[in-house]
């Protein structure tokens, strides 16, 4: 077994999207090379509705799959085919944008004002970016979840982890997307694939990640014993970005940690990018931009 390094930990960014949607963005539209095949990862969370209730209104996506699970509160959505449907606290929507669909998304809410989930995407290779879109709705119900002798505890939403499947599949860059929570004081060594990139997302308690090499930057180096590898700490909105291995280890805190894991399999492809659409080269964003504004973006039936 080889100990996955500790390549970098991001702390989250404020960023206003959509309407006028406060957010936190934990990574994207900047350098994503080291997280491809993802682009993006945001976390909208507030107990106060001015902060998320204008939404994200009529917007279009092209060649990338947007991945929407919702902890608390709920999420309206419609699209340019007719679809519509609702999110509550659990479930998950994969969208897979294809060759494009305009859509809107708009949260609410619980009985407290709570409003809390992720939105992560994916990159489409080149051979599908102008595949048909499609919708993959997951209630709550249907995500496995599994618990460990030790107490740890996870919902498996993409992937195989710990003996359960996730229900979403058919996914181009065959995502591992788990939802993992450590009990306090617990430690927990994890597999993860050598050939996919990975990331962890702690959004609840804090914990520590050991290390088999000094990352580029860290938030505070825990260890004691200088015969030990390297740990460091994350907490709530910490991304822990790490580089190749076969599995992680944490240590969790007196207050336990719960993370998202997202692991997949790099494309390696040249990445053009503005705003909501994703293609491979500049010739295709710009087509896809006077598309849109010619009235000609919708291509499926």
């Amino acid at each position: 077994m080889s100990l996955r390094p500790v390549k970098q930990i991001f702390e989250t960014k404020p960023t206003i999207e959509g309407a006028g949607v406060r957010l936190q963005r934990a990574f994207g539209f900047g350098k994503t090379a080291e997280f491809d095949p993802f682009l993006l990862l945001d976390d909208f969370r507030s107990d106060n509705p001015a902060d998320y209730v204008a939404g994200f209104p009529w917007h279009p996506h092209r060649g990338i799959e947007t991945i929407t699970y919702v902890l608390a509160g709920e999420v309206a959505h419609g699209d340019s085919l007719g679809n519509k449907g609702r999110m509550t606290a659990g479930d998950v929507q994969w969208m897979t944008a294809g060759s494009g669909i305009l859509h809107q998304e708009m949260p609410a809410g619980d009985e407290q004002g709570r409003m809390h989930g992720f939105q992560l995407w994916a990159n489409l290779p080149a051979s599908l970016k102008m595949t048909d879109p499609r919708y993959q709705d997951i209630p709550a119900s249907a995500i496995p979840e599994v618990t460990e002798d030790d107490g740890s505890k996870a919902r498996v939403i993409c992937g195989e982890f710990w003996g359960k499947t996730g229900p979403v599949d058919g996914v181009a860059a065959e995502p591992r997307y788990v939802d993992i929570s450590i009990p306090p004081n617990k430690r927990k060594r994890i597999k993860v694939e050598t050939t996919r990139n990975a990331f962890a997302y702690v959004f609840a308690g804090a914990g520590t990640f050991s290390d088999a090499s000094k990352p580029q930057a860290v938030l505070t180096e825990s260890a004691v014993d200088p015969n030990a590898p390297p740990a460091y700490d994350a907490r709530n909105h910490s991304l822990v970005l790490f580089d190749r291995g076969d599995e992680i280890v944490v240590q969790a805190g007196p207050e336990g940690i719960r993370f998202l894991l997202v692991s997949g399999q790099p494309l390696e492809e040249p990445v053009a990018w503005q705003g909501p659409i994703v293609m491979n080269t500049e010739a295709e964003l710009r087509q896809a931009w006077s598309e849109l504004q010619s009235g000609t973006f919708i291509r499926h039936k």
